[in-house]
């Protein structure tokens, strides 16, 4: 047995116990749960080292349900005296709370009994001395770039985690994953005319991460071609999402599915299931079980079976992401989406999930627009999630005969987004790069607000 399997061997006995003592001082029902993570990273600019910095946390949760009340109470503490005191709080407050209808653990026969492997943990800690190579080569390579005039700064990153899960129901089980990151921000030209921009990389295994100097030599570029940029005119037209910004409409999506949002019939989506919310060309998948994934989990924080899905299939929306407590209010079943940390109860939240690619390249998905706008960047949080009216403060680039003519700022773009789904055409350039990724869009039609 290795350091990490002996680790979380101990982790489920630890949380096995926890639980049992809460049911032995009179609990109907408990689960407890446990993260432990270790992080280094470090942060340069122009050079100069601004941050070197290494972590390690640990903290559990338990739950406990006397009827239908319910309690959560978490801490850092291991010894045994804070456990017994834990228990001892956490029952305390659930006999003083109200009780909820709809919480509870899931029934035996739903939980979890198998699960996949899903090469989550990269075994390899770097050192410090590769975090700072990686983020000196990063930056390095963006200031390199012609006009190029100063840094925001370059970091690099790696985690490793654990998480355990135990509940009176019988499910016990846990996973670990690694993660590390290079990111960098540049500024380019002098006085008025200046402008920012970035590039990052993530991935599960160190093998995985993109060059950190294409990565800064990206984020020079980009820049550089932001400058000059000009105010267009209030107009209709055709408007491009770069990926970057792309995956933001699926945060609406979601958020948009959640049950709690159903439930409360606070979404924009409400009526929609089962109905053709997209293009039939549009289908949005959800994986996790995919390896090495950036969201992967091989169950959800109920101990419930998860799977591969089709959220929306060819423009049918399928499912709601539940659950069991909104799933109860819903009158359904869960869909395997509960996460949780250790202070509160499960909500619904997806793993890895992306927009199918289309059939036809970036260029193509431009070539007949005669004048529009292809946006790079999204400001403001001007999103309506009842109504599902759109408006966020926009820059990117002018589209003219079918190609990115020059750069533009002081935009917005407005829609709605029951309108803006019904006409989304996806290109062919999906890349996995944050476990919410979108190819180009482009949407007909909106209303693009400037001078």
């Amino acid at each position: 047995m290795n350091d990490i399997a002996r680790q979380s061997a101990n982790d489920i006995d630890l949380l096995q116990d926890l639980v049992a003592r809460a049911r032995r001082a009179g609990a109907d029902a408990a689960d407890a749960v446990l993260f432990e993570g270790t992080s280094l990273s470090h942060a340069r600019r122009l050079g100069k080292v601004e941050k070197l910095e290494r972590s390690e946390s640990q903290d559990l949760g338990l739950r406990v349900l006397v009827g239908k009340q319910q309690a959560i109470v978490s801490s850092s503490d291991r010894s045994p005296k804070m456990l017994s005191d834990l228990v001892e709080r956490t029952l305390a407050m659930a006999h003083a709370v109200p009780e909820d209808p709809y919480c509870g653990l899931a029934d035996p026969d739903e939980i979890a009994h198998e699960w996949p492997t899903l090469d989550m943990l990269d075994p390899a800690e770097p050192s410090a001395e590769e975090l700072i190579e990686r983020a000196r080569a990063c930056e390095e390579a963006a200031m390199a770039v012609p006009g190029i005039t100063n840094s925001e700064g370059a970091e690099a990153g790696w985690g490793r985690s654990r998480i355990a899960l135990v509940a009176s129901n019988g499910f016990a089980g846990g996973y670990a994953g690694s993660h590390h990151a290079v990111s960098v921000a540049v500024i380019g030209g002098t006085g008025q005319q200046m402008e920012r921009d970035y590039d990052f990389a993530n991935a599960v295994y160190a093998a995985d991460l993109r060059d950190p100097a294409a990565i800064g030599k990206s984020a020079g570029e980009r820049t550089v071609k932001r400058l000059g940029a000009k105010k267009m005119p209030t107009c209709r037209c055709p408007v491009v999402f770069d990926p970057r910004v792309a995956r933001g409409f699926l945060s609406h999506l979601l958020g948009a599915i959640s049950g709690p949002s159903i439930a409360r019939g606070t979404s924009f989506l409400k009526d929609k299931l089962g109905q053709r919310i997209f293009p039939a060309a549009i289908t949005i998948t959800e994986d996790p079980h995919r390896r090495r994934g950036h969201r992967s989990k091989p169950f959800d924080a109920e101990g419930l079976p998860n799977r591969r899905r089709a959220l929306v299939d060819q423009g049918v929306l399928t499912t709601w992401l539940l659950d069991l407590r909104s799933a109860r209010q819903l009158g359904l079943k869960s869909t395997g989406h509960a996460a949780r940390g250790t202070a509160s109860p499960p909500a619904p939240a997806a793993t890895n999930i992306w927009i199918e690619p289309g059939a036809q390249t970036p260029a193509e998905l431009m070539a007949d627009i005669k004048s529009g706008f292809y946006v790079t960047e999204l400001m403001g949080m001007g999103v309506n999630g009842i109504t599902g009216d759109y408006s966020r403060g926009a820059a990117g680039f002018w589209i003219e005969a079918g190609a990115l003519a020059f750069p533009v700022s002081e935009m917005t773009v407005a829609g709605n987004l029951n309108d803006m789904f019904a006409r989304l055409v996806a290109a062919n350039d999906l890349e996995f790069r944050v476990g919410a990724d979108s190819p180009t869009l482009r949407i007909d039609d909106l209303t693009v607000a400037g001078a």
